[in-house]
């Protein structure tokens, strides 16, 4: 069980980098196939939304069919034809189409890990296990920035995803390999449950809004908004732009370390999770007020706007603790469905929030866009807010 953890965690990574290496390469598909900033939101919206899509189908198969062949199958069809895919293309459809089968590819990755958790491990646990394997796999927030903007200049892009599309495929042979899956649970009275009996738990109900708004900051300005930020206003390339976007992806690293302890340390779940997600929204303030302090300034806040947004593990932990156990696989991927679905709702609406933005200033767009994301950060900590608290 151990060795297959570790090669869930390196698939894991692979959807890191997958998730969030747009925004280095935003400048090259612009150069090489002409997409704009406008294309490269909807792509990057597109992979959120269909990795959201695939969630309940994936809640079932881990219920059903266990870890092991829901993503081995998944991870091997859908990362890897969408890698060579996303190297192949020549326009903006082909890149949308791209990132569509990568968002199904990595869709059961995370989702496989914490299932093992949730029926392997002390609940206790839980969310320091699960911000571990976020963490460690968050390693490939790392790939995607400064060493793929190297690979890009050495052997140019499309050779660089060729070779991450074939390690996807080896990745995806050895998962069907070495995982294990832990035995079924079943109900007291042997049914199997279904998606209406996780929508009559009510403590669910107030932290669904703050899951659908809680990752969607730091997935977006890393994900793809960090790199069009310093191009059109500092004009770096993308070596430069690699350098600010590794800050963010280590601060996103530690970040998911330094939540997962907390519950147990202070108590609460509830708490941890509001204190860190309003620490985001003050980032996202600072931001919004100082655009052109400088490079490293401004890194420094999307650094913490990463650091702060690490907090879907600690959510996923106070959801999970209301959840029956022959339920799961399909709550926990409902309750990864809402966080990922609103990145990829509130990434696509982020392309058109930087559209409909003031021309002039240069800076404004970005003023826009960075007040849309704190305010959607508000107002679901404001809901959050009424939720139980739990801890096991």
């Amino acid at each position: 069980m151990k060795l297959g953890l570790f090669v869930l965690i390196i698939g894991y990574l692979l959807s890191q980098f997958y998730r969030a290496f747009l925004a280095v390469l935003a400048g090259l598909l612009q150069a090489d196939i002409g997409v704009g900033a406008d294309d490269l939101a909807l792509a990057s919206g597109l992979w959120f939304l269909s990795f959201a899509a695939m969630q309940l189908p994936v809640g079932a198969a881990l219920d059903r069919y266990g870890p092991r062949r829901t993503t081995a199958l998944m991870l091997g069809l859908g990362g890897t034809g969408g890698a060579l895919l996303m190297a192949l293309a020549q326009n903006a459809m082909h890149l949308h189409l791209a990132m569509v089968l990568l968002g199904i590819g990595c869709a059961p990755v995370l989702m496989a890990s914490y299932y093992i958790f949730a029926r392997t491990y002390s609940p206790a646990i839980f969310a320091t296990l699960a911000g571990a394997v976020i963490g460690i796999g968050s390693l490939g927030n790392i790939l995607s920035a400064l060493p793929l903007a190297w690979a890009a200049e050495l052997m140019g892009w499309r050779a660089a995803l060729i070779a991450v599309g074939a390690l996807t495929a080896l990745v995806a042979v050895v998962i069907w390999v070495t995982v294990n899956d832990p035995p079924r649970a079943e109900s007291a009275d042997g049914a199997q449950g279904n998606l209406r009996d996780l929508l009559r738990i009510p403590a669910l109900w107030l932290m669904v809004p703050l899951l659908v708004v809680n990752y969607a900051p730091a997935a977006g300005l890393r994900g793809l908004w960090v790199g069009p930020f310093y191009t059109d206003l500092y004009g770096l390339g993308a070596t430069s732009i690699g350098q600010a976007t590794l800050l963010m992806a280590i601060a996103m690293i530690l970040g998911n370390f330094a939540y997962g302890p907390l519950d147990r340390w202070l108590g609460t779940r509830k708490w941890v999770v509001l204190g860190g997600n309003l620490g985001g929204a003050v980032s996202l303030a600072l931001l919004w007020l100082l655009p052109l302090s400088g490079v490293w300034q401004t890194a420094l806040l999307f650094a913490a706007v990463g650091f702060f947004g690490a907090s879907f593990p600690m959510m996923m932990a106070h959801g999970r603790a209301f959840i029956p156990a022959h339920l799961t696989g399909r709550g926990i991927t409902l309750l990864n469905l809402c966080s990922i679905g609103g990145v990829g709702l509130l990434q696509t609406i982020s392309g058109y929030v930087h559209r409909a933005a003031p021309d002039a200033p240069p800076e404004a767009a970005y003023q826009t866009l960075f007040a849309f994301f704190g305010l959607c950060l508000l107002v679901g900590c404001l809901i959050y807010a009424f939720s139980r608290d739990r801890t096991d």
